[in-house]
């Protein structure tokens, strides 16, 4: 399983990158493993403004739908329109071509709450 050490992650397996208060978001490896082939991404809240642990978006994979849920406070600015074309990017490549969001961050102390890579990967081993 690949936890890349320098991102964030959230007990709801998303993972978060900031750079210069942009923060850049997408499902974890676990995460859409255990979803298994991805076939569309829902998101409906570009250029909105959310709160941490709003629902942005949802995932629908051959078997399941599952919500997608804010790591942090912000107005999304921008979607990863390549994935409406190939919903599959997130399968093979969710840290890179398969992110999903970018959020302009409110509140930059609310990074500190988010998971470390050694802390997400005790809590997915369980």
């Amino acid at each position: 399983m690949n936890i890349p050490s320098e991102l964030k992650y959230t007990k709801d397996h998303e993972w978060v990158r900031v750079e210069n208060g942009v923060a850049t978001i997408g499902i974890t490896d676990f995460a859409q493993g255990e979803l298994g082939d991805i076939v569309y991404v829902d998101v409906d809240t570009l250029d909105e403004e959310l709160e941490a642990e709003e629902v942005f978006g949802s995932v629908e994979a051959v078997k399941t739908v599952s919500d997608l849920f804010m790591p942090l406070s912000g107005e999304v600015i921008e979607f990863n329109e390549a994935l409406e074309d190939e919903p599959e990017l997130v399968n093979s490549d969710p840290y890179a071509k398969g992110w999903m969001i970018k959020v302009k961050l409110s509140d930059d102390s609310q990074v500190t709450d988010l998971l470390s890579a050694e802390e997400y990967q005790e809590l997915v081993k369980g």
